[in-house]
């Protein structure tokens, strides 16, 4: 994979990070970067997020994704990856920032997700010459450009001590909109984001949310919910959009023969109108 490297002034996409602290003296990419400044958003979390994380998480990236919007992370395991795959899932482009040098991309069980990256027209970046030792310090100087590409930042789930705020805290010194998914006050991986919240975040709950601020031209009214191709597989979707997940409950609530349940979720799934989350937890996709 051939590395380009450029500083940042070289590229319309990246003349956005002169006007942040600490100014890149160059950028090392593999891929392809825009050739214009499309809106950009950073979606970035926890490691270990909870099923309802991932779900958030997907819908957030696919959603803006599937609009136009660049993706921008850490591929880093756990939203970073997530938000990384549903953009790609949209059939939209994501670009990956790392704390480490190119051409290794890392961590290891993500280089395919990179891979597919790029494969996708996007590209992996990093500010690291090739060879250059890897400090942990790596991965908070890199949120700076994370959060410095992005028009704006969302986090998804964080703890209250989650290297994810320092993200927060780089896009805040930046001047960028911060978009925070509001968590379960009983959660510790809800505890970051419920507390940025209370010093002035703004709630994202859909993604009309983000692009009423920073892309208005791009926002359209959400679309209806898909038809089923019978009666049992429409009131399936029903339900899930209402807020049903659990594969059991939605059985109950159907009231039919197991059978035929799980034959109408199957051809949901294969046309594409549900997603399953794991743990026979589902979603509209």
């Amino acid at each position: 994979m051939k590395i380009n490297t450029i500083t940042p002034d070289e590229h319309e996409f990246t003349k956005v990070l002169g006007s942040i602290a600490k100014i890149p003296k160059k950028l090392h990419y593999i891929g392809a970067l825009p050739e214009s400044r499309p809106p950009v958003v950073a979606i970035v979390g926890t490691r270990r997020p909870s099923s309802y994380g991932k779900e958030v998480t997907h819908r957030l990236s696919y959603d803006l994704a599937a609009r136009g919007v660049i993706i921008v992370s850490g591929l880093a395991l756990g939203v970073d990856a997530i938000a990384h795959a549903a953009a790609l899932e949209a059939g939209g482009t994501t670009m990956a920032v790392l704390g480490t040098p190119l051409p290794t991309i890392s961590p290891a069980s993500n280089r395919q997700l990179g891979e597919e990256i790029l494969k996708q027209g996007g590209a992996i970046l990093s500010e690291y010459d090739e060879g250059a030792r890897v400090f942990p310090s790596n991965f908070l100087e890199r949120n700076r450009i994370v959060s410095g590409l992005a028009d704006a930042i969302i986090i998804t789930e964080a703890t209250s001590h989650s290297g994810t705020l320092n993200t927060a805290a780089r896009a805040l010194e930046q001047g960028k909109e911060i978009f925070v998914v509001p968590g379960n006050i009983t959660s510790p991986l809800s505890a970051g984001c419920n507390s940025l919240l209370k010093q002035g975040a703004r709630v994202v709950i859909d993604y009309t949310d983000v692009l009423e601020i920073i892309a208005p031209t791009l926002e359209t009214s959400q679309t209806s919910l898909p038809l089923g191709q019978n009666e049992l597989e429409t009131v399936i979707i029903k339900h899930i959009a209402a807020g049903v997940r659990d594969g059991e409950t939605l059985l109950r609530l159907v009231d039919v023969d197991p059978v035929e349940f799980s034959t109408a979720l199957t051809m949901l799934e294969i046309a594409g109108s549900v997603r399953a989350l794991g743990a026979n937890q589902w979603t509209i996709r």
